[in-house]
């Protein structure tokens, strides 16, 4: 049975990003959760014990986290929890992983500009154009002359979604908190 987990933390390597033979995208880097709690006498935030997972991403979330995520941010994830007994001839020890099914950073800490990821036939192994895409780079003026595309029509196209967009939130009527 796999039990489900939210954890938040600090980003403590370097997010490491893989395309397997097959194509599929794997992310993974190590996550720091310390809990903190306020010590009234000492009037004082004081850490607690830090909690380390490794966190597992696949496919899209797997691409997306390797262009979005660095080392030391601090993020929100939810997933499925795995522990695993090891032991070899020297040593032995535990291993707690996290497989993300969504992940993010956590704005109690800071501000983010978030970018939706269109993949449009992209292949599971083709991780450069979807970090092209994830970055809104997309395709370069080159590739579309040489499809014979025009860039101003794509141009026009996503302005206008755009504004559509963007006039649907002004509609939308604010919620108090």
């Amino acid at each position: 049975m796999t039990d489900s987990i939210t954890v938040s933390g600090l980003v403590a390597t370097a997010p490491r990003h893989l395309v397997t033979g097959e194509g599929l995208p794997i992310t993974s880097f190590r996550l720091a959760s310390t809990q903190r709690r306020f010590d009234r006498s000492n009037q004082r935030w004081i850490d607690g014990e830090t909690n380390w997972y490794t966190i597992t991403a696949f496919r899209q979330l797997a691409i997306n986290t390797a262009t979005s995520v660095g080392k030391g941010d601090r993020v929100v994830l939810s997933g499925r929890l795995r522990i695993r007994e090891w032991e070899n001839a020297d040593r032995s020890g535990t291993n707690i992983e996290i497989e993300a099914d969504s992940l993010g950073h956590d704005l109690m800490w800071g501000t983010a500009q978030f970018s939706r990821t269109i993949s449009q036939g992209m292949g599971a192994g083709n991780a450069d154009s979807a970090r092209d895409s994830a970055r809104g780079s997309g395709a370069s003026g080159a590739d579309a002359s040489a499809r014979g595309e025009s860039e101003s029509a794509d141009n026009s196209e996503d302005s206008d979604a755009e504004e559509e967009e963007s006039e649907d939130r002004e509609l939308a009527p604010a919620t108090p908190f």
